[in-house]
């Protein structure tokens, strides 16, 4: 009875060691109560992916107005403030005569450039700037998607982590109101203190387990706390949400049906069509500088002269102003093939988003196989699991009576209430699972998105 003691002792340290210092380590850390709609909003804010896209969109959108823009004449103003000493030339009563003066003058003018034909090639800047400023919308788009697939994998981790350490401290009561009933027993002479030894070893192992499942609740808090960049020593309390909602039939419906709806949604997909056909037009704008050019020009130019004893403003507006309207024709003979390579360059560059594209297209048809044959499997998981948790926990009541009556052994109690407890945690994990499994089946077909006071499987 003496080791008894000794060890019933040395257990309770153990547990008040863990729930002392435990608040003492987490006495200065802040806590922040999240929804999912907020965690998703703080890892855009935090992602770097999303933030660059964000920037490239941005842009982009500048490059499609400057290509619009450009269809419009080009305009500029000139101004020139100088003075001339020295040798200059004057016509005096119809002779040239060269005098030793200084020469103020105030030049200016207005310059006006239209371009009349190019081949196209502004028009074709102009499509492929839009189609590149919408592939970048859709890259964005895809980039918000897989933050909320990332966010969610994290924050179920952490709700799943928190059911199983509800398990494990249900499971630790249990046994410690166990544990007391058998020292009863033991008391009363009904059982051997072999059993009661068996008892206390087996709370002292559930006191592990349960510590060793609030360790993985912190870390994978701190996962999560990580990738939405939270401020040093501040920690996530998550909003729970229903993992048995949202349920599809995503399980029964043809493999085909699931691919053509991926390449109807999928944003990634789209970005990478867009982009082959903004590639396409700027291989055609460059192919179009093998042609001549044409454009049109106005010239506006005047000047004033100190040598002229007339006013300023009659020598700037009425004695010496110039009109120049006229075109420029550019042809191109022989550029040492910079044209050529533009065109290389072009192409080039079309052909390899072809492949990109055509790989992505493989991978979607590969995305959404693994995706519906993990969701078939989670399925078919948690209708097991469920099985498995009403037959441990019949088990378990039989096994309890006999052990009252006498009529069983410690190591029967033990097994049952072990099996029960894995079966527990096995349902919990095949939910949690099953949630995330459609989370991911979303997230292949491109669907996946976040509303308010919704779940992260919302469609």
């Amino acid at each position: 009875m003496e080791k008894l003691k000794v060890m019933r002792k040395f257990n309770q340290l153990i547990v008040f060691t863990w729930f002392v210092l435990t608040p003492l380590t987490g006495f200065s850390q802040d806590t922040l109560l999240l929804d999912f709609p907020k965690a998703v909003e703080l890892g855009m804010k935090a992602n770097l992916e999303y933030r660059i896209q964000e920037n490239n969109l941005e842009i982009l959108q500048k490059e499609k107005q400057v290509a619009l823009l450009s269809h419009l004449p080009s305009v500029g103003i000139n101004s020139n403030v100088l003075s001339q000493s020295g040798q200059q030339f004057q016509q005096v009563e119809g002779e040239i005569v060269v005098t030793n003066v200084t020469n103020n003058i105030v030049s200016g003018g207005l310059n006006v450039n239209m371009p009349v034909f190019n081949a196209g090639r502004r028009i074709l800047d102009t499509q492929s700037a839009k189609l590149a400023y919408e592939a970048g919308e859709k890259g964005l788009e895809r980039a918000k998607q897989q933050v909320i697939f990332d966010v969610a994998q994290r924050y179920l981790q952490v709700l799943l982590d928190e059911e199983l350490v509800r398990i494990a401290r249900e499971n630790l009561e249990n046994q410690q109101e166990q544990l007391r009933q058998i020292t009863g027993f033991v008391d009363a002479g009904i059982r051997t203190v072999s059993d009661l030894y068996n008892q206390q070893s087996e709370v002292a192992r559930l006191e592990s387990v349960l510590v060793d499942a609030e360790i993985q609740l912190e870390n994978d808090r701190w996962a999560l706390a990580e990738y939405l960049q939270l401020e040093a020593g501040v920690t996530a309390r998550l909003e729970p949400v229903n993992p048995r909602e949202g349920r599809s039939d995503f399980g029964s419906q043809p493999l085909n049906t699931l691919y053509e709806m991926a390449m109807s949604n999928r944003q990634d997909f789209q970005q990478q069509q867009l982009l082959s056909n903004s590639f396409k037009k700027d291989m055609q704008a460059a192919k179009s500088m093998f042609y001549p050019r044409v454009s049109a020009f106005f010239n506006y130019n005047t000047f004033f002269t100190s040598l002229d004893e007339r006013g300023f403003s009659e020598q700037l507006w009425r004695i010496y102003p110039q009109r120049t309207v006229g075109f420029s024709i550019n042809i191109p003979i022989f550029s040492n093939w910079q044209t050529r390579l533009d065109v290389t360059r072009a192409k080039m560059a079309f052909e390899n988003q072809e492949l990109q594209e055509q790989a992505l297209d493989r991978r979607i048809f590969q995305d959404i196989q693994l995706a519906q044959q993990n969701y078939q499997a989670a399925l078919k998981r948690r209708a097991n699991t469920a099985v498995q948790v009403k037959a441990a926990e019949e088990a378990k009541v039989a096994v309890d009576e006999r052990f009252r009556l006498g009529l069983s052994n410690f190591v029967d109690l033990a097994t049952a209430n072990q099996t029960l407890v894995a079966a527990k945690a096995d349902q919990a994990q095949a939910i949690y699972t099953l949630f995330f499994q459609e989370v991911q089946m979303r997230f292949a077909l491109g669907t996946l998105e976040i509303r308010p006071t919704e779940n992260p499987a919302t469609e």
